[in-house]
């Protein structure tokens, strides 16, 4: 046989299998790179599930913080949301949800507040990261992005905010990449926000008394029974205030009944603004407040009854249609103390509440303008 043949043979054979060996190293890369995009499309569809099945604010809020943010390994993420009149942090602090809760929640005034580079933001806009153009989106971040991507959150052609994610890859977010992605996920959290939204303020309507804009007493009783199963736990004392406007008949006599409605108000506001955002008050019929102050033993609520007190009887209210009012309250303390939180929940919160309005009884029997308590036995 020749050798020449059988040398080119045998080289014709090392070149065909050296092309085999690369065609399955590319079929290899492509099987890795299928795989993994399909994890990612996996995980991208976990997120939209738990973003579209959000049952609440807070909990829509969580999946975009901590959710997104792992799932499309994102260094920061921020959410600016328009609050042109501070309707959405009345309802967070319905929800007793505060600033600490969520840092990387941002409130802007209007869609000015959110241009980029001097145009209205109606498209994602991707790139490096500018401090001149983004650090107002991620202030609270502890670590400046690389690149960043701002993608505005459009509901009805409507501007409700931004979604702002950052990262600390330079080539994470660059100008020239496709959107389609990100204005998807832009579409669905918009969807979601106004969902939830909408459902929680359904849900504070139901709950909340229409002339005062605190909680009725449905509310009230509810939140009640949630407070000492949670001090129980939690081992602390809960407080219960029953406040009564003095003499209000003679109000709604001198004044009229839209005297006496304002009066209403005007008290409803001065006791919140003596409470926490943990406390709830409450509208419990008439002229009658309810107050549950969280982890106050008898000392703590006295110092907060006596500022209410206070608060109204210090400073003359003004009705718009006859004048100067002058009002005072009386309030009745009483306390569950960590010892004494026994038995049915429902039992104990009956008791508790019995106890504040026999304290208020004695208030009343002792000249009223006055705080009494009942302690405990």
């Amino acid at each position: 046989m020749d050798k020449s043949f059988t040398v080119t043979t045998s080289q014709h054979g090392d070149a065909v299998q050296q092309e085999l060996d690369a065609v399955r190293a590319q079929l290899n890369d492509l099987l890795m790179e299928a795989r993994h995009n399909q994890e990612i499309l996996s995980r991208h569809q976990t997120l939209d599930i738990q973003l579209i099945g959000s049952q609440s604010f807070r909990e829509l809020i969580q999946h975009i913080f901590v959710t997104l943010a792992e799932i499309c390994e994102l260094d920061q993420v921020t959410l600016s949301l328009i609050n042109s009149q501070h309707n959405l942090q009345e309802m967070l602090a319905d929800l007793k949800i505060d600033n600490t809760e969520f840092p990387f929640l941002l409130f802007v005034q209007n869609e000015t507040d959110l241009r980029q580079y001097g145009k209205p933001l109606k498209k994602p806009v991707l790139g490096r990261y500018q401090a001149s153009q983004h650090a107002k989106f991620f202030a609270p971040c502890f670590e400046q992005a690389s690149s960043v991507a701002i993608i505005p959150l459009i509901r009805q052609s409507k501007l409700l905010g931004s979604l702002n994610l950052g990262s600390n890859k330079p080539e994470r977010f660059i100008s020239d990449m496709g959107t389609d992605f990100i204005e998807r996920l832009g579409s669905i959290i918009a969807i979601c926000l106004e969902n939830v939204i909408n459902s929680e303020r359904l849900t504070q309507i139901g709950l909340t008394d229409a002339l005062t804009n605190v909680s009725n007493r449905r509310h009230v009783e509810q939140r009640m029974l949630e407070e000492i199963a949670r001090a129980r736990r939690q081992h602390y004392g809960i407080s219960c205030m029953y406040l009564d406007i003095d003499h209000f008949k003679k109000i709604n006599d001198v004044h009229g009944h839209h005297g006496g409605d304002e009066v209403l108000k005007e008290t409803a506001k001065r006791i919140k603004a003596e409470l926490r955002l943990s406390d709830t008050l409450g509208r419990f019929g008439g002229e009658e407040f309810i107050v549950l102050l969280v982890n106050a033993h008898h000392t703590d609520a006295k110092h907060v009854a006596e500022r209410i007190r206070k608060s109204v009887a210090d400073k003359t209210f003004m009705l718009s249609m006859t004048g100067l009012c002058d009002v005072t309250l009386s309030i009745g303390i009483a306390t569950l103390s960590d010892d004494h939180n026994l038995g049915e929940i429902e039992n104990a919160a009956q008791t508790l509440l019995l106890r504040a309005d026999r304290a208020l009884y004695e208030a009343k029997e002792q000249g009223r303008n006055r705080v009494c308590e009942s302690l405990e036995d």
